[in-house]
């Protein structure tokens, strides 16, 4: 059931099991198994990918229905519990680079709560999980409840080694983040400055593990500067370019519908915000 009404909404199977946490394979073997019990196609499938028959479109809002009461309810028996425990989800590189020295402080701001980070690479659904908070690098959506901490800039850096033998961005080794992979080309569009080959070299499937590539001298990495102010600071990171571009994202924190919501969510998360401006 939790599969069709995944499916159902997103219109994907694939999307449902990002959601979900499985396969796209076992959505769909899920939904068979539905539609089997029940003696009713829910979905036609097609070349394209799928769309919902019109039973299906009829139970769609029930099931909806159905879960998110049952998400309400879940919330509610948590709250009860006389410890405080706060969960944020957050994309991995800003849990890793980002986030621990603003927890830090808001720990010492809110003694009384136990907080708990969990990294994900796609952003829960706080309508149904029990996460009190996100933290995701993305496109503001006037749709949802969100908080913009700050705009998503990037300028390349390097070690201070390998500034020291820069010769140009074509003979450098270039190192890349799998997810934004086309950084590299945004910079070099919107500064004007040509990179033959931007998507060549490296790739990492962390951010976190790009940077410390890049600290040891193996290459080029464009910085996301909210995610290496610290290394800048440290002087491990230098800029190879002063130029920086926008790239039209911004860090924010997504947060639950007001019913939701601890008492102290929106003290959280201004404080988070608060920090950033600190930075």
């Amino acid at each position: 059931m939790r599969a069709f009404e995944a499916a159902a909404r997103h219109v994907s199977f694939v999307a449902a099991a990002e959601e979900l946490s499985v396969t796209p394979g076992a959505i769909s073997q899920q939904i068979k198994t539905l539609e089997g019990w029940s003696g009713t196609a829910l979905f036609r499938r097609n070349a394209q990918g799928v769309a919902l028959t019109a039973a299906g479109s009829d139970l769609l809002p029930k099931f909806t229905a159905a879960f998110d009461g049952l998400a309400d309810a879940t919330h509610a028996l948590r709250n009860l519990r006389p410890d405080t425990d706060f969960h944020i989800a957050a994309l991995p590189s800003l849990a890793q680079l980002w986030l621990p020295k603003r927890l830090a402080k808001i720990r010492a701001l809110f003694p009384e709560i136990n907080f708990s980070v969990t990294a994900l690479e796609t952003s829960p659904s706080l309508t149904r999980e029990l996460f009190d908070l996100s933290i995701f690098i993305g496109v503001p959506d006037p749709d949802q409840n969100q908080i913009r901490i700050c705009p998503d800039e990037i300028v390349p850096v390097c070690a201070p080694s390998v500034l020291k033998r820069f010769e140009g961005f074509d003979q450098s080794a270039l190192l890349h983040d799998q997810t934004w992979i086309d950084d590299w080309r945004l910079w070099s569009e919107t500064i004007g400055v040509t990179v033959q080959n931007p998507q060549r070299g490296a790739q990492f499937s962390l951010y976190s593990l790009a940077v410390e590539e890049t600290k040891a001298g193996a290459g080029m990495l464009m910085g996301h500067l909210p995610l290496i102010e610290e290394a800048l600071e440290t002087g491990s990171l230098v800029k190879a370019d002063e130029r920086s571009c926008k790239t039209g994202r911004f860090i924010l924190v997504n947060l639950p519908y007001a019913s939701r919501q601890r008492p102290e969510t929106q003290q959280i998360a201004a404080a988070l915000s608060d920090e950033t401006n600190q930075s």
